[in-house]
């Protein structure tokens, strides 16, 4: 039988979030950076860690696990194959897919190399509902700065996160989302879904709620990084009718100096 599950967002440092997946006694998190903020939330609620699922080896994403693991000893450690990691671990990498726990379906792993070059993304179709937790890979508007990838590798993996199904809720970990708005605005002035999300954020963000997760459709509507044929989008970057990677590397050129 398949449980009504939670997923939360647990904010850490300036603009992480943790994503807490929980059935109200047992919990999955999703790239620990800071184990405090997690530990307060896991009391409060009264949930055992029983998984711990990481995307890539940055500090912001690992830096809890090891407290974690000294807090919650029979937590299980998924984390990416082609990348070293210190504490004991399970390495994954497409297309292997796996059990977590005994309450939550099947994880099918996703290579998405750009940010890192081992970086994973986890997608989950679990009681008619599809997840993915994309770490720093796909951004709300946005995409992740390439730290040991190419333009190319980037390109191709988040065209292979757009192939998802539309209703594919997508968890980021940061809270990029406006401020990757104001620059898909600088690029694509005219696109109207992209003005009603900006004032969908700045509504959410003033409530003080997050503005994810988004969606692969979403995404697909207002993310300037998957809308590089948009023909606005290439008069922009001055790259009318050029190749899509071409205009992707001038974006990311651009993004990583707004």
């Amino acid at each position: 039988m398949q449980h009504q599950l939670q997923i939360i967002p647990v904010p850490a440092f300036n603009d992480n979030y943790i994503w807490l997946i929980h059935n109200g006694t047992k919990a999955v998190a999703v790239d620990p950076g800071d184990a405090a903020p997690l530990l307060g939330r896991l009391n409060a609620l009264n949930l055992e860690l029983e998984a711990i699922l990481i995307t890539h080896h940055h500090q912001d994403h690992i830096g809890g696990v090891d407290a974690l693991l000294h807090q919650f000893p029979n937590t299980k450690v998924f984390a990416p194959r082609l990348e070293q990691y210190d504490f004991r671990h399970t390495p994954v990498a497409e297309p292997d897919r796996f059990k977590c726990t005994d309450w939550l379906a099947e994880i099918k792993v996703l290579d998405v190399p750009g940010h890192t070059l081992g970086h994973i993304a986890f997608y989950i179709e679990h009681a008619g509902k599809k997840w993915l937790f994309c770490g720093d890979t796909l951004f709300g508007a946005g995409c992740g700065r390439l730290f040991e990838g190419t333009p190319s590798q980037m390109l191709a993996s988040l065209q292979k996160l757009a192939a998802l199904p539309p209703e594919t809720q997508v968890f980021c970990t940061h809270e990029y989302t406006l401020h990757n708005i104001n620059f898909a605005l600088s690029i694509e002035p005219d696109n109207k879904a992209l003005t009603t999300r900006q004032l969908d954020t700045v509504a959410m963000r003033k409530a003080q709620l997050p503005s994810l997760p988004s969606t692969i459709a979403l995404e697909l509507a207002t993310n300037p990084f998957l809308r590089c044929e948009s023909k606005q989008i290439q008069l922009s970057t001055h790259l009318p009718n050029q190749p899509l990677l071409q205009v992707f590397t001038k974006l990311r050129e651009l993004r990583n100096s707004y």
